[in-house]
């Protein structure tokens, strides 16, 4: 059965041209930065009210107090290169505490089976080149596949891989996780690499145990790679989320989890983040970061040691998100099929009965003075037209409780 979204949509001939763009066209609106596209559509207008924006996932929450000191006690390290690889320091800390923070079949081996990266983005980005030269030749048009919606940056590795990228939509039908039972046995047998974020961006649905070990079955059957973004799982309001490495087996064969302090730990500048599974694929993967990638200072990497050693920051850094998704379960309450998300921090909102998102953002600008993201920007197209994000907004709670409270109230006496 068809969502309902589509439905709607398909009778507002509204619907911009932007949210329609064919995906296929590597030159399309669709292929943008959705947050560029953004502020192309703003740019003419003035907010009807002080701006609040809830637009960006980055997070405003205070600096840890150990930064400071810490750079300041490792300020000469900045006149050293890095090594790719990360110090040993920092691995050791990242390895511990993934092993204290999820059911590891085994303590990874911070030597061989962890490595620093530049923030978890250009992870990503080049964990899908390493994915094309690990897995074995496939049948056809090598693959690629990911959520719809999802982080723009798995699309630009999958074509920087010269991969196809297969989008998988993610609808409230199936949980807002990809559905593994209806990818084709075809297009399976030609994929490279399967990217999952848990949570996910930017509905919050967390996979289960259970999904996490269906895919890992289906990525051992047919050989590709399980690229898990799970930067978002220290950001959550109830259960903690777990992690595709729970579920990867004594060597966590095709398996990668990439990590960032961003969100748990509040420091989306500090641009320091690391993939950690496989060991195999790791030392691959290192072989390109050599050659290619931006090295983390190692100034940095101390910072990130303390980081992953504290956990006190972390359990304040949501203390503070609570409060905000309370306010949200106040404020919003059943409208706009509103759900406290399993993790992360933004909020999904079904808007199509009162117009389509793209004109929601523009009249929550104009109107409110509050910036989002419109749903359709944040998807692509699926072969059959339907756009997986349309009809939603996305708002990210990275302000403070003040903050969001006023920005949720105007949202609400807006759209009504």
């Amino acid at each position: 059965m068809r969502p309902a979204v589509p439905r709607v949509l398909a009778s507002r001939m509204a619907m911009t041209a932007s949210s329609r763009a064919p995906q296929a066209s590597g030159s399309s609106d669709s292929e943008r930065s959705p947050f560029v596209r953004l502020n192309e559509l703003l740019a003419p207008h003035q907010p009807g009210k002080p701006l609040i924006t809830l637009a960006v996932g980055e997070p405003q929450h205070p600096v840890p107090d150990f930064v400071g000191p810490v750079l300041a006690k490792h300020t000469a390290d900045f006149g050293r290169y890095p090594m790719n690889q990360g110090t040993e320091p920092f691995r050791k800390a990242a390895s511990a505490w993934l092993s204290s923070r999820f059911k590891l079949p085994r303590p990874l081996d911070p030597a061989s089976e962890l490595l620093v990266l530049n923030g978890s983005r250009e992870g990503l980005f080049l964990a899908a080149i390493t994915a094309a030269r690990y897995v074995s030749p496939r049948p056809g048009k090598p693959a690629i596949l990911m959520p719809n919606p999802f982080y723009p940056v798995y699309g630009a590795g999958a074509r920087a891989a010269a991969c196809e990228p297969v989008y998988l939509p993610t609808t409230v039908e199936n949980g807002f996780l990809p559905d593994l039972d209806a990818i084709d046995e075809a297009t399976l047998a030609r994929t490279v690499a399967f990217y999952l974020a848990s949570p996910a961006n930017p509905q919050g649905s967390v996979a289960k145990p259970d999904y996490f070990e269906r895919l890992k079955q289906l990525a051992d059957r047919y050989g590709f790679v399980i690229l898990s973004d799970e930067c978002y799982s220290e950001i959550y309001t109830r259960e903690a989320p777990g992690s595709a490495l729970e579920c990867a087996g004594p060597d966590f064969t095709r398996v990668v989890a990439f990590q960032s302090l961003s969100k748990r730990s509040n420091l989306p500048g500090l641009r320091v983040g690391f993939a950690a599974g496989d060991k195999k694929f790791i030392g691959m993967f290192l072989e390109l970061r050599n050659i290619a990638a931006p090295q983390v200072p190692v100034p940095l990497q101390h910072v990130a040691t303390v980081a992953y050693g504290d956990e006190a920051h972390v359990e304040e850094n949501r203390r503070l998100y609570r409060i905000k998704f309370d306010l949200a379960d106040q404020i919003i309450g059943n409208r706009y099929g509103y759900r406290r998300p399993d993790g992360g921090f933004c909020v999904w909102l079904n808007t199509s009965e009162l117009g389509d998102d793209v004109s929601i953002t523009l009249r929550l600008f104009k109107e409110a003075g509050v910036r989002v993201v419109p749903g359709s920007y944040l998807a692509r197209l699926q072969p059959d037209g339907f756009n997986p994000g349309a009809g939603y907004i996305r708002l990210a709670l990275v302000q403070d409780g003040e903050t969001t409270a006023q920005a949720l109230h105007r949202l609400v006496e807006t759209l009504g």
